[in-house]
């Protein structure tokens, strides 16, 4: 059986000491090591797998890596170099780093790249600000190392011990088994969309284990990472609110790589236009000048919905149908046609027959036919029973 081990990454020109330390500490705790060194200008010895072999594993070679005048560049080197040799190791059993705000973005880079599940904890004087961009979608955990990580002190000493213990402890914790478990799928929603979510939610789960992620941006990715670590089996992904905050400019935004995962896995994806009818800041105060005289609609003392407009609309489904056309797995792509949200019904705020046709039409005229594809328009708002049985029935016939 092959061992499985825990890599500790750092730079040893400026942290050798300190990641013997760590070493020791993890070794003491009864988990082999591989120390990893990821120094791009002075480069010692001390780890087992040292910087320029790291290096060789950057697309262009260790010459995009190593020697270079520019930091930056060269850590940004360095990170895509780890992110690849990382991905050619098959013992890793928990990957642990420390550092400094550099070293914490290169080591957390190739982290994300990991799957879901990977044992994956960050030691860094930056742990206690916003670490959003570190961790992203992914179950990286940050610990703050008090003190600089710049010598070794009665301090740094208990710090960097307790976060080798716990590193090795997750490298050594046996995970409960999933085998009895029901396969697992995911769901998006957002406030707007619960009761569709909700109705169909439950429609499944007497024979899915149904994970909801909440579309704030996040939550789209985190779906999407799950998918690509293979923890699920299925995606209804009917709340895309993500999609007009990323192009417009809201405050929960997916990436230029939404739907991605679907596109590379190939799993079976219910879609819909849940909640693109708006796109979400914070209080009212902290809303856009230019945006100020809009449709707007207060969802809470801290949320502010924004009601898009047709032009903003034709850009969204433009953006949903390019991707949704390269998907080669089984696809339902579902259009309520009276409203995408609680709030685009009839009577409500954000009603606007005009603005939803916007999208509508530039889903149809981007549509690309497929035998695995099918779009698919019903005359209901998402939030009717009706749409939202029709959505699981879509996904057991794709899940056969």
């Amino acid at each position: 059986m092959n061992v499985k081990r825990l890599y500790i990454i750092g730079t040893f020109d400026t942290k050798a000491p300190e990641l013997q330390f760590a070493a020791d500490s993890a070794r003491e705790a009864g988990v082999e090591v591989v120390l990893v060194d990821v120094s791009t200008q002075k480069t010692q010895g001390g780890a087992d797998v040292t910087a320029a072999t790291v290096a060789s594993f950057h697309p262009e070679g260790e010459k995009a890596v190593l020697g270079l005048t520019d930091r930056g560049v060269a850590v940004a080197g360095m990170a895509d170099a780890l992110s690849a040799f990382l991905k050619t190791r098959d013992d890793i059993g928990g990957v642990f780093g420390l550092g400094g705000s550099g070293n914490t973005d290169l080591v957390t880079h190739a982290m994300r790249t990991l799957p879901i599940g990977t044992p994956k904890l960050m030691l860094s004087t930056v742990a206690s600000g916003n670490t959003a961009p570190y961790v992203g979608p992914n179950d990286i955990a940050m610990m703050y190392s008090v003190v600089d990580i710049a010598g070794l002190n009665a301090i740094s000493r208990r710090v960097i011990a307790n976060a080798a213990n716990a590193a090795a402890g997750m490298v050594k914790g046996k995970v409960p088994s999933h085998e009895a478990d029901k396969p697992a799928i995911g769901m998006t929603m957002f406030g707007v969309t619960t009761d569709s979510v909700t109705q169909a939610r439950k429609h499944l789960e007497d024979r899915f284990d149904v994970a909801v992620f909440h579309a704030t941006g996040i939550g789209g990715q985190s779906m999407e990472k799950l998918a690509e670590s293979g923890f699920l089996q299925g995606m209804l992904d009917v709340t895309t609110t993500e999609v007009p905050d990323h192009l417009v400019g809201g405050v929960f935004p997916c990436t230029d790589d939404r739907f991605g995962a679907a596109i590379r896995t190939k799993l079976p994806c219910v879609i819909s236009v849940g909640a693109v009818d708006m796109v979400n800041f914070g209080a009212m105060d902290t809303v856009p000048k230019e945006f100020r005289d809009r449709n707007l609609y207060v969802h809470n003392a801290q949320v502010t919905l924004m009601r898009t407009t047709p032009e903003e609309n034709r850009a969204i489904g433009k953006f949903i149908v390019e991707r949704v056309n390269q998907m080669e797995g089984p696809v339902r792509f579902f259009l309520p046609l009276k409203g995408v949200s609680a709030i685009d019904a009839p009577g409500m705020p954000f009603h606007d027959p005009e603005a939803d046709a916007a999208l509508f039409d530039a889903i149809r005229e981007g549509w690309v036919d497929a035998p695995n594809r099918q779009l698919i328009d019903l005359d209901n708002n998402i939030n009717d029973s009706a749409f939202s049985d029709a959505l699981a029935n879509a996904f057991l016939e794709l899940i056969k």
